[in-house]
């Protein structure tokens, strides 16, 4: 069987191979077998690029587009392998801007039915070598890799990269990954390798013996970015400084929560690029960064009059920045369209939202979302008043009917509500 269009390819990845964001934790593989078995049938596409290899609980997407916009910003070619996606399964392969082409994507699939088909890997699996053999014929100056889940056994995590970043720890997906912050910073501590530097996005008191004695056994050297980077918000006006240089920009797609990302990705930068940086490209490149990297789903204002924003943070770390976003913004009513997956520990992130906003709860169209009228209810029995709708786009409709000019609706709690409204 050989398939003859993208949209064939497509149904066939999603519909016969286990995808962890549809279905969960049946799609799990806690070993990297299958992911060595592909890449070794594909002549170890993995050793060779050089690749920048990106975990952590929050902020990893962003912390990779922002890298991946300073380098290019240089005169590079990025390579960026990030997921999930929102509304083209070809957005999590790219290089600067540029999506994967579809033709790649087909003959890629046919070329490896057999093997596909012998060893049965994840959708995530395949995705992963689909990748790594994608930018291995691309061949970019660098590759930015982001972890799926994890670090230690996540596919990405053959790779030997040049620089290892871990953003922060917080709790989520706490079934795979342990319900403590040691615990799961162990788990992302996994991908530190031999003698490979890491920069730590975040310092915090109850993960740094895990980082740095990590760090410490595999002979790498750590920097905490707070100690290499420091960032001044002045309203729209960023001021950065590093080894007593400033650069100073204004940026639109700039949130406060921003912060963390932009000075990881900056001390990623300032490493890769052994300080030699041409200073007024890369500020022209920070502005232009959504443009630049194919960014989606973060902080995006979709309309004006009403305000529509939509926002992908969906665990309690993520969500407590946002909220607070939030509640610095002006409007007269606030509509709030959401939607969980069915995995999400609600009782850690209900008390985060505003209790004053009107709420149209909504069931992603994917198997793993949460049932709407369940929400309904139990935010109801923690104080928020709202009405749950047969999908997504029906609660946004609604949502828009309701609103006056002066209004702000909000869509958010998972990244497929998100995907449904862009």
């Amino acid at each position: 069987m050989k398939f003859r269009s993208y949209p064939a390819v497509l149904d066939f990845l999603y519909h016969n191979l286990p995808m962890f964001q549809r279905q969960g934790a049946p799609a799990m593989k806690k070993d990297l077998s299958n992911i060595m078995k592909l890449c070794d049938h594909l002549g170890n596409p993995q050793d060779q690029f050089t690749a920048i290899h990106v975990a952590g609980t929050n902020g990893k997407g962003s912390t990779c587009h922002i890298l991946s916009a300073l380098l290019q910003s240089q005169g590079y070619t990025v390579g960026l392998y990030s997921s999930p996606h929102y509304k083209d399964f070809r957005e999590r392969i790219k290089i600067n801007n540029q999506l994967i082409s579809k033709d790649f994507i087909i003959t890629f699939i046919n070329d490896n039915l057999e093997i596909i088909n012998a060893i049965k890997p994840s959708f995530f699996e395949i995705t992963v070598a689909l990748a790594f053999k994608y930018f291995a014929n691309q061949n970019p100056d660098f590759v930015i890799v982001e972890v799926g889940l994890g670090g230690r056994l996540d596919s990405t995590n053959i790779i030997t990269p040049l620089l290892s970043i871990i953003t922060n720890i917080s709790k989520d997906h706490v079934q795979f990954l342990g319900d403590t912050l040691p615990l799961i910073a162990s788990e992302k501590a996994g991908i530190i390798k031999h003698n490979v530097p890491v920069i730590i996005g975040e310092k915090q008191k109850e993960t740094i013996p895990v980082f740095e004695e990590k760090a410490e056994s595999m002979g790498s050297q750590l920097w905490y970015a707070e100690e290499q980077v420091n960032i001044i918000v002045d309203e729209d006006r960023i001021e950065l400084a590093y080894a007593q240089k400033k650069i100073t920009c204004r940026l639109d797609w700039f949130s406060d929560y921003q912060v963390y990302n932009l000075r990881t990705a900056w001390a990623a930068f300032s490493y890769v690029m052994d300080g030699k940086i041409q200073l007024l490209k890369a500020s022209k490149f920070l502005e232009q960064m959504p443009q630049k990297t194919y960014f989606l789903g973060r902080w995006m204002q979709l309309a004006e009059r009403p305000t529509i924003i939509a926002e992908s943070a969906h665990n309690a770390a993520g969500l407590k920045i946002v909220m607070k976003k939030l509640s610095s913004l002006s409007y007269n009513k606030l509509f709030m369209v959401m939607g969980f997956s069915s995995d999400k520990d609600l009782a850690s992130v209900i008390d985060l939202f505003p209790s004053h906003a009107q709420y149209l709860w909504a069931k992603a169209n994917i198997p793993r979302g949460m049932h709407a009228p369940y929400l309904e209810t139990f935010a109801r029995i923690h104080g928020l008043k709202g009405k749950s709708y047969s999908s997504v786009r029906r609660a946004f409709a609604a949502a828009k009917k309701m609103a006056g000019k002066d209004d702000l609706i909000y869509i958010g709690g998972s990244i497929f509500v998100v995907a449904e409204v862009l």
